[in-house]
């Protein structure tokens, strides 16, 4: 079995704090095998650096960089960030060198109320997520959506750039939605929360999306799948996903981990 992790944050600090000798040894420990690929997800400018420092170290390992929903609460001076993004990504020939794949993860996320002291900011989440996708439009860049309980929205918002294609990561919208949007050319994504015992609105829309348009991932180190529920999650810990998948699809994990690498291949490269 050869896996590709669409989604997860080496750089995360949990890594550090929660594995003895952090990212590093668990990442020597499932690469090249059984995880072949691995697209390392930045949320903000300055993770973005780790996140490309991340992917020189291994050969399998990608970057996606951009600011995340929840981060740009924190940024005092959007443009400026913008800016700063923009030179991050640079022209097609850093990208290369970079191994930057893919503009992200940007979107939004209505879940918390309050970051700290910062209440939730709709317009701001709104203004740097429009930013990006025009970002991605001009850099000819996917795209890496987070939506969290933002599904109109975030709906909308990526229908105002048909020529930008991307991928909803984690998913946990209708099924309905998800047809539309590979309709319109668009991956859909599946995290550890394929496998929770409560789940089943998010196997219902796994089910609806065409085998070649699905993605797997683990969003490391969060939502580890059932039984390593509420752990600290990684990359090797994809195979419980992937056996749930090879249910709904009735085939080996095996072939389930073939077509998913292959679609993620499709979609980065």
């Amino acid at each position: 079995m050869l896996i590709f992790d669409t989604h997860a944050h080496y750089f995360d600090k949990r890594f550090e704090t929660e594995s003895e000798g952090g990212a590093d040894t668990i990442l020597r420990s499932v690469m090249p095998d059984p995880v072949g690929r691995i697209i390392n997800v930045a949320t903000n400018c300055e993770n973005a650096r780790l996140a490309i420092a991340q992917a020189a170290k291994y050969e399998g390992m990608y970057a996606a960089i951009g600011i995340h929903p929840e981060d740009c609460h924190y940024i005092a001076d959007p443009d400026s960030a913008l800016t700063e993004l923009r030179t991050l990504l640079g022209d097609r020939e850093s990208r290369k060198r970079d191994k930057i794949v893919a503009l992200g993860e940007i979107g939004l996320d209505y879940h918390w109320q309050q970051y700290g002291d910062i209440p939730m900011d709709k317009g701001k989440q709104a203004y740097f997520f429009d930013a990006q996708m025009r970002i991605a439009s001009e850099c000819g860049l996917p795209v890496i959506i987070h939506d969290r309980e933002a599904h109109g929205d975030c709906f909308e918002t990526v229908l105002r750039y048909p020529q930008v294609r991307g991928v909803f990561h984690s998913y946990s919208g209708s099924a309905d939605m998800a047809r539309e949007l590979v309709r319109r050319g668009w991956y859909i994504s599946f995290s550890g929360t394929l496998t929770f015992k409560n789940a089943n609105r998010v196997r219902e829309a796994a089910l609806s999306v065409p085998r070649e348009k699905l993605l797997i991932e683990t969003d490391a180190p969060y939502l580890a799948p059932h039984p390593m529920r509420g752990r600290l999650n990684h990359s090797g810990l994809l195979v419980h996903s992937l056996e749930i998948l090879a249910e709904l699809w009735h085939c080996s994990a095996d072939e389930a981990a073939k077509i998913t690498f292959q679609n993620a291949q499709n979609f980065f490269f």
